[in-house]
Order: structure tokens, then C-alpha cells, then sequence
């Protein structure tokens, strides 16, 4: 597959662990702005006009950004007197660790990937062009691990495609523990191998 990397060094994985930073891209148009530099660097004024906000709103989010260590200046531009700055991801792709110090309740609560996914996704469900899946299987805290890893890889696939096309799809992927009920350990029997 053709990667198509922005115009700028980044890391590939960044790990939030501080729950300003979770803060910092739980807010839509900061999400937004991310998604928007995976293709190049760009300046406050480019973003402005690509999300149809006023620069001092986006001004103020790319500083937020910033701050938290997500966004940095990878270049600048001497335009007449004054000096633009290029902003760009610090990381392809940011990921919350299982620290206690970012899993309570100073986590604002559109947090969640999936009930953002949700909100996202509610037109292409009415249109009939949502593609998903949900799945339960009982497997080991460890089997888990190795799966979200493969999930990742396949997450920063969909993240180095070459931006092209009319239209930006939203790509939700993740596991979780849950409460389903499940039968109790039995004996096997020779129909379970069939």
C-alpha cells in the first residue's frame, strides 16, 4: 500500500497519560484539527477556513494542542512582516495508557471514541452506508492485549492512506470488557469437536 506521510517528521505513537491531554482531544473541532494535519502541516488561518470557524476559535484550540503536547510548529513563513506558523501532529497516532491517573471522573464525558463514533455515524446509518460489526468472545486480559495491538496496526494503515476522494470516513475500532453472561466451565464432549 502507498503510504502517504504528512509533510513533516512525527512520531509514530504517542502515549497520553495526563488527563489534560485525554482533555485536549476529547473536544470535536480539536479532534477536527487533528485529522486535518494528518495530510500537512497547516496554518491557523488554512485551518480556520477548512472548518469554517473563526481563526481566534481555532487560534485558541491549536494552543490547547499545543500546550498538552500533541501540536507543535514544524515550520514557518515569513509573509510580509509577519511570521506564519506551520502546526503538525507531534505523533500519527495518540492513545490513552491504563493509567489510574487518566480513568476517573475529571474525564469530560464525550471522552468516549465510541459515543463520538455514534454521533459521527448517525446519518451514514440513516443513508444505509454505515459498515460495522460488534462481536463478544470470552478470552484472556492477555489474548486482548495482542488483539487491540493488531487493531492498532491496522489503525495506523487506515491513518497513512493517501488522502483522496470527496468524502472523509470515520474509522472506530476498540475492545472492551463487558458484563455478558457466560456458561459455566463443563465437561467437553465428543459433539464439541464436530
Amino acid at each position: 500500500m502507498e503510504d502517504n506521510p504528512p509533510d513533516y517528521e512525527l512520531a509514530d505513537r504517542m502515549a497520553l497519560t495526563e488527563p489534560a491531554q485525554v482533555q485536549a482531544i476529547a473536544h470535536p473541532l480539536r479532534t477536527t484539527i487533528l485529522q486535518l494535519l494528518h495530510e500537512r502541516a497547516a496554518t491557523v488561518t488554512e485551518l480556520a477556513a477548512a472548518v469554517g470557524r473563526p481563526k481566534s476559535t481555532v487560534a485558541h484550540h491549536v494552543d490547547v494542542l499545543t500546550r498538552n503536547g500533541l501540536l507543535a510548529v514544524v515550520r514557518t513563513r515569513r509573509v510580509r512582516a509577519i511570521e506564519e506558523r506551520f502546526y503538525g501532529r507531534t505523533a500519527r497516532m495518540f492513545h490513552v495508557t491504563a493509567e489510574p491517573a487518566t480513568s476517573g471522573a475529571d474525564l469530560p464525558r464525550d471522552f468516549n471514541d465510541f459515543e463520538v463514533a455514534a454521533r459521527e455515524s448517525a446519518t451514514a446509518f440513516e443513508q444505509g452506508t454505515l459498515w460495522g460489526f460488534i462481536r463478544h468472545a470470552r478470552i484472556s486480559r492477555d489474548r486482548a492485549s495482542q488483539f487491540w495491538e493488531r487493531m492498532a496496526a491496522l489503525v495506523d494503515e487506515f491513518d497513512r492512506m493517501p488522502r483522496s476522494g470527496e468524502t472523509v470516513y470515520g474509522f472506530a475500532v476498540g475492545i472492551y470488557p463487558t458484563d455478558h453472561p457466560t456458561l459455566p466451565h463443563g465437561e467437553r464432549t465428543d459433539r464439541d469437536d464436530a
